[in-house]
């Protein structure tokens, strides 16, 4: 059957494809549009897939947490441009893909069919190679958790508390915990506890340490002492309830926290810094 300049129109807005793409699928699907629709689908991803040697530099953070506030679910989605990084139809996939990853248990997020499907969507729509790049989920029952992603979209940030009485646990304190591992002042904090820092690295910076005292000219007890002070320094800055908080440097951020109230775990993400 013949194949109508509206019918062509009418593929190329809902898929995005050019003219010519859109007349062949129509014609090799009798012109039935949700046939063609799952073609180009098929083979638009096709073509996308032989893509994936392009980088996907860009993406957005999105965040989902639970109504009663005791999950939370961090996820980045990566793409080629900023230009679509920036697009409504992008940013409202990149939500969805978080309020997906919500449903499933605290750990790292497993990319569902659900979630690809939105994905390819993008991929097909924008031809680039958008990418499901990771994702997070803290939280349990009787937890509180606050999520704050910065307005660029680029960072984000949870934070899981535990607390004898959550109701002491403030929308603003979960906030300004979230703001400050975003602001990843002095540095980005690796774990809670010492415990959480890999011992591989403290004992890099020890012999960093070390060879800056011998460097020095300093005596080996002396260096020793330099070496012990530096690795205390270090870890402060490293575990996030020694940091000193970003509002108020003369307080830690533990020194923000209500009585009863711990910090269990968080997770900070960035666009393309793993």
């Amino acid at each position: 059957m013949p194949i109508t300049a509206s019918q062509v129109n009418d593929l190329r807005q809902k898929t995005g494809l050019g003219m010519m793409e859109c007349k062949k699928a129509l014609e090799e699907t009798g012109g039935d549009t949700q046939k063609a629709i799952d073609h180009l689908r098929t083979k638009g991803l096709a073509k996308m897939d032989g893509r994936t040697e392009r980088a996907s530099a860009e993406g957005r953070i999105a965040i989902a947490l639970s109504p009663d506030k005791s999950k939370a679910a961090i996820i980045e989605v990566n793409t080629e441009t900023d230009f679509v990084a920036k697009n409504e139809k992008f940013l409202a996939m990149v939500q969805n893909v978080a309020r997906l990853s919500l449903e499933q248990p605290a750990g790292a997020v497993t990319k569902t069919d659900a979630m690809q499907k939105d994905i390819d969507d993008q991929r097909l729509t924008t031809k680039e190679n958008v990418q499901f790049g990771r994702g997070k989920v803290l939280g349990a029952p009787g937890n509180v958790v606050g999520g704050y992603v910065h307005f660029t979209g680029k960072i984000g940030a949870l934070v899981e508390l535990t607390a004898a009485d959550p109701s002491v646990v403030s929308p603003e304190l979960l906030a300004d915990l979230c703001m400050h591992i975003v602001a990843g002042i002095p540095m980005v904090a690796m774990g809670v506890t010492e415990a959480d820092i890999p011992a591989d690295l403290i004992e890099h910076e020890k012999q960093i340490a070390k060879a800056q005292a011998i460097e020095q000219g300093k005596p080996e007890n002396i260096a020793e002492k330099m070496v012990t002070g530096k690795i205390r320094k270090f870890l402060e800055d490293a575990c996030l309830p020694l940091q000193p908080f970003v509002k108020d440097d003369k307080k830690k951020v533990k020194d923000i926290l209500p009585k009863g109230v711990a910090i269990k775990s968080f997770v900070r993400f960035q666009v393309g810094v793993k």
